[in-house]
């Protein structure tokens, strides 16, 4: 269960991480915490699942990568099995079963559109299946921060954010 320190933190570390040279200290200064208490908190959150990932988002359209939305129709029976191998891919970055016809849907990231086509022609020999893909032709939404506290607290509060 998160406390209200849990709640603020978690906001806090998705919106304007500090970028200095003790960013936990300051995290506790501003908590009333010891630097600590933080690390633990962060620690425990990690291990209890709600913290999925601690690092970088990355843009890689930025770095000239290309990323696309990609789906397969797999037979029932084997959906999970092919989510599973195709998000195992390192170029994959999210894959989701569906209820659709394409019942399997995952995001690629490439270094350009011929090395999508590659990766699909892969997974189509490994999987006997017919991946299509669905290129972006424009991003209007780059981040999700989740609100945990309401519009009261100090990351909610900030509306200095990037605009998509």
């Amino acid at each position: 269960m998160l406390d209200s320190t849990d709640q603020i933190l978690l906001e806090r570390i998705q919106d304007h991480f500090p970028l200095v040279p003790e960013p936990f200290k300051v995290l506790a200064e501003e908590l009333g915490l010891s630097e600590e208490e933080v690390l633990r908190r962060l620690k425990r959150l990690k291990e209890e699942g709600v913290l999925r990932h601690f690092g970088a988002s990355i843009n890689s359209r930025k770095l000239g990568f290309v990323t696309t939305l990609c789906a397969v129709a797999a037979p029932e029976e084997k959906k999970e099995e092919i989510a599973r191998q195709i998000a195992a891919r390192p170029e994959v970055t999210h894959c989701y079963l569906r209820k659709h016809r394409f019942n399997v849907w995952f995001t690629l990231v490439a270094k350009d559109f011929e090395t999508v086509e590659k990766i699909l022609g892969t997974i189509a020999a490994e999987t006997g299946l017919s991946p299509r893909h669905f290129p972006s032709e424009k991003m209007f939404k780059l981040r999700a921060v989740f609100r945990l506290k309401g519009d009261d607290s100090p990351a909610a509060g900030d509306k200095n954010r990037d605009k998509a």
